[in-house]
Formats: C-alpha cells, sequence, structure tokens
C-alpha cells in the first residue's frame, strides 16, 4: 500500500530548528535539530556549515520551549527589517551535537595558534611584495580552513600568496577582503561612552551613517569626537535618527509665517527636542512659543497681515529729518540757480576765464557750499522725487555753457 503524495516522512515531525552564532563576524543561521530541551547553561554547539565544521552559539537560549525556537522565521527576519539578502541570517547547515570541554579547549588551542598563522602570513606577504594588510585570522574548528580577513585599497592578486600558505599548513586557504566598518567589528574593544563598540558586541548589519544625521541632532562636527575606531561616523548616531526625524516634521519651517496668540511673526529658529519655536514680529521682537501653542492660519491672510505691519511701522526719526533737510536744500539750490545774473566774459582773449561754479576744476563759493555731513540713504520715494529735479538741472546747465560759448565766439570775431 503506497503513501499518500502529502504524507510526511517518518520523524520529520519532531524536527526542530535552533538559531546559532558562528563564525568570527558573527553570523547566523537556522539548524535543524532533534533534541528534546536545549540547556540554558552551555550554549555552544559544534554545527556543521558550508565552510566546514564550526563551533557555534545558540542564539537566546531562553527563547525555546521543548527545544523548538518560540519566533518564526519570518518574525526574525522583520525583526532585522527584512533586508532580503542582506539579512544576517542565512541559510544555516546541520546541528552535530552540544559541545562538550574537550570541544572548548581545542577551540582555545587554535584561537591561539592564529596569531602563528598572521605572522606567518605577513612574512610571505613582505616577501611578495603585496599591498594588503593582515586584520585577524579565522581557524575552523574541523580544521579544514584558515580563513584570512585583510584590508587593502584596491585589488591585489594574491594567488601565489594562496599557493605558498596552502602548502605550508597543508590545508585550504581562503583569503578576505574587508572595509574599514568590518576591520573594527573584529578588532575594536571600548568606545570613549565606555561601552563595547557596537559593531562588535550586537549589531549585525552596518547600516551607513552620513553627516545630515549628526546636524540634526546637533553634535560637535569635530571628526575626533563622532568617529568610531573604523574612522567613520559612529553608529550610534543613527539610532535616534528616526526620532529627530519626526519631531523636526512637527515644527514650521524656517522663514514661514505663523501664527501666535500675541499676532504673527516670522520662524526664524525652531529647537527640535523641546519643541519650541522662536517667532520674530513685525517690530523685530522675538520671543520662543511651544509648538503647541501655535495658531493655525491661512498663508493667504498671513502674507496680507504681514504686509500691513510692515505699512504701519514707523520710520526712523532721523532718516525721516535728513531727507526733509536734504528736499529743502535742493529747492533752495535751484531758486538760487534761476535768480542769478549771467556772467559778462571779458572781451581779452588771455583774461578769459570760466564763469565760477559752472567750468571744469572750478570751486563754489565758500557760502554757497554745502556743509559736510554723511547723507542718509533717501527712501525710494525721495529718490523718485529727486530724479526729475535733477534732469532739470542739468538741461539748464547745458543751456548755460551753450550761451557762454556764443558770447565768446562773437566777441573773438568782433
Amino acid at each position: 500500500m503506497s503513501q499518500p503524495e502529502n504524507a510526511k516522512p517518518k520523524g520529520a515531525k519532531n524536527t526542530k530548528s535552533m538559531l546559532v552564532s558562528y563564525g568570527r563576524l558573527g553570523l547566523m543561521g537556522w539548524f535543524e535539530h532533534n533534541e528534546p530541551t536545549i540547556p540554558k547553561l552551555n550554549s555552544h554547539v559544534i554545527i556543521k556549515t558550508e565552510r566546514g565544521l564550526e563551533l557555534g552559539r545558540v542564539v537566546g537560549v531562553h527563547n525555546y520551549r521543548a527545544g523548538q525556537f518560540r519566533n518564526t522565521p519570518e518574525q526574525v527576519e522583520s525583526y532585522f527589517g527584512n533586508l532580503g539578502p542582506n539579512s544576517p541570517v542565512g541559510p544555516g547547515g546541520e546541528f552535530v551535537r552540544f559541545a562538550t570541554h574537550e570541544d572548548l579547549r581545542e577551540q582555545e588551542h587554535l584561537v591561539q595558534s592564529e596569531q602563528e598563522e598572521i605572522a606567518c602570513c605577513e612574512k610571505y606577504i613582505k616577501e611578495f611584495r603585496l599591498p594588503m594588510r593582515v586584520v585577524d585570522a579565522e581557524h575552523l574548528f574541523g580544521g579544514e580552513r584558515i580563513v584570512y580577513y585583510f584590508s587593502s585599497d584596491g585589488r591585489v592578486d594574491f594567488r601565489e600568496l594562496v599557493k605558498t600558505l596552502a602548502r605550508e599548513y597543508q590545508t585550504r586557504i581562503e583569503l578576505r577582503q574587508i572595509g574599514a566598518r568590518d576591520e573594527a567589528k573584529l578588532i575594536s574593544d571600548f568606545e570613549t561612552c565606555g561601552q563595547q563598540c557596537c559593531c562588535s558586541r550586537f549589531l549585525k548589519i552596518l547600516e551607513p551613517v552620513n553627516m545630515r544625521m549628526a546636524k540634526l541632532q546637533k553634535a560637535t562636527l569635530d571628526p575626533s569626537k563622532i568617529s568610531g575606531h573604523c574612522g567613520r561616523l559612529k553608529c550610534c548616531l543613527r539610532y535616534e535618527d528616526k526620532t529627530y526625524m519626526d519631531l523636526k516634521d512637527r515644527l514650521p519651517h524656517r522663514n514661514s509665517t505663523v501664527r501666535t496668540p500675541k499676532g504673527t511673526g516670522r520662524v526664524v529658529d525652531v529647537q527640535i527636542l523641546t519643541q519650541l519655536v522662536v517667532v520674530q514680529d513685525a517690530l523685530g521682537d522675538r520671543q520662543a512659543w511651544p509648538v503647541d501653542e501655535l495658531l493655525p492660519m491661512d498663508e493667504a491672510a498671513a502674507a496680507e497681515e504681514m504686509k500691513k505691519r510692515e505699512s504701519t511701522r514707523p520710520l526712523h526719526p532721523l532718516n525721516d529729518s535728513m531727507d526733509i533737510i536734504d528736499e529743502l536744500e535742493d529747492e533752495a539750490r535751484l531758486d538760487q540757480d534761476e535768480t542769478a545774473p549771467a556772467v559778462q566774459q571779458p572781451t581779452d582773449k588771455n583774461q578769459q576765464q570760466p564763469a565760477p561754479g559752472r567750468g571744469k576744476g572750478s570751486k563754489r563759493p565758500q557760502q554757497n557750499r554745502r556743509p559736510s555731513k554723511q547723507k542718509a540713504d533717501p527712501s525710494p520715494d525721495a529718490r523718485q522725487k529727486q530724479q526729475p529735479r535733477k534732469n532739470r538741472r542739468k538741461k539748464r546747465r547745458n543751456a548755460k555753457r551753450r550761451d557762454d560759448s556764443g558770447r565768446s565766439d562773437k566777441n573773438n570775431n568782433a
């Protein structure tokens, strides 16, 4: 009698999954097992991955019930943000057994031998003159592979180096190039906050951090204070960025018009954490208001009210008096030019002199010279009134010069 197509194989219903972290970079994966319980004291396990036999650590030993992880793989993926290919949770592999004391001691010996392996690799790098620097090495538990992590500014042809190291240790050699942030994740210890670096302690995804986050949080822009061991901006600047963005969206933009209980004004500054808005009215006075106390208003009504306040603003008394004095003096000079008699030209050619105040290089009489003072910038209305008066003065001056030149020509002909 054949089994139905949907029938599960025997023992499949007892298969459970555990979440295990392994590798120097903290890789994660799901591993199937048939253990009834997960010990809460000894969380180290021996697993087999695509790299070989490794020593791993069970993630969340208190989150198991009867050997089964309480959260589903979908819930774990959503915890890290559903990043798809960039997710830190990989395919996993096969569970072998729980680690014993002998396994842990063997792992300690392998870790001690890694320093010798790094020194050997650096010796051959100098011999081949390769532009690379070894950061760390990882010797797998089963001995099937030695992984070297190195940093370099560009691509490196290390084929001869791999062959030499493979003959030296009689095992498979893997060289992996990493960036500055992965390098800090491998060798960093403690930061200026007094805690262990986030990248080496719990961060699985090193997302980019930009300068906008530091400026938004009003952090100091001193590179020595906002940079981590990797030389890049600290990862902790990203933790509160979403909160700052939400608080910023509640505040009005700068130079926008808002309505306060005391009238309408212009926003000159905002404070994100305290949610305060600094408003300047038409008279130039500034006052801070909580964003919840601002009153709603239409944009057109706000523009009309600001225009009204600007038109009713009193002018500066000193500028007004200076404009009036300048206008009176201009009118007095025009009247004096119109009533002044024409100056008779001398008959002798050698004694001919330009009219006082009209020729080039001549000076005005002392009694007609204006007192030296710094004239205030006239208002637009005053400039419009003075412009036609200047044109009339220029026309009269040109006509006077033409009459004087005509008289001199007649005298010469005579």
